[in-house]
């Protein structure tokens, strides 16, 4: 379990180091263009996803996202004590992540974002992109399982671009994020309907997904 723990907690730190850090470089790079300074943001995401899922999934599964946690617990392949200390390691290992990019990028370690993301049309987001996740992440363990990394990958890249909130997907995520006032941050009073939908999501996606990628009986 402590492996299991230090996999989670590193691995939700280094992906909201790369969120973070891409962002700050994006904007810098981008001479005020949204657009490419998001393109940055989006690849680099989606390529840290795919390298972390590789290798400390063998680990702990790779959740590194309280959502994706709770729908293992839901499907009993994760026990409740084990499901809050995943959650815990997240959380933690997300606000160091953040800390971690302000430094490297010589910013504020200590920040609260300004950036509202308010509006049902972006909570509405958020529910989207999150049933979108778990119900990639299942398909991908019925059908093909050694795909997984890639998948979510792939899928997290083109969720940035048709959600209106960009895709945070991830409870864990969305908290640490309030604490950058940077390209991709959120303001605390934002983030409250973003994880509600979060939840939501990943909710309905578990109970679907149970359905529609359980295996068919014999007859």
């Amino acid at each position: 379990m402590a492996r299991r723990l230090v996999a989670e907690g590193l691995g939700t730190a280094l992906l909201l180091a790369i969120v973070i850090g891409s962002g700050i470089m994006g904007e810098r790079l981008a001479g005020g263009t949204v657009a490419i300074a998001l393109l940055g943001n989006t690849i680099a995401t989606g390529a840290g996803l795919v390298v972390l899922i590789t290798i400390l999934g063998p680990l702990s599964g790779a959740h590194f996202n309280p959502a994706v946690t709770l729908m293992s617990a839901a499907r009993r392949e994760l026990d409740l004590p084990a499901a809050l200390a995943y959650g815990v390691a997240q959380v933690l290992g997300a606000i160091v992540g953040v800390w971690v990019a302000h430094l490297m990028f010589g910013e504020a370690v200590l920040q609260i974002s300004t950036k509202l993301r308010d509006g049902p049309a972006q909570a509405f987001s958020e529910g989207v992109a999150t049933f979108g996740l778990v119900a990639t992440i299942l398909g991908a363990q019925r059908f093909r399982p050694q795909a997984t990394p890639v998948l979510v990958g792939l899928y997290i890249t083109a969720a940035y671009w048709f959600t209106a909130s960009t895709s945070f997907a991830n409870p864990a995520v969305t908290l640490a994020r309030s604490l950058s006032d940077s390209f991709a941050g959120i303001a605390p009073a934002s983030v409250p309907a973003f994880i509600l939908a979060q939840l939501a999501g990943a909710a309905i996606a578990t109970a679907l997904g149970g359905w529609l990628f359980r295996e068919a009986r014999p007859a």
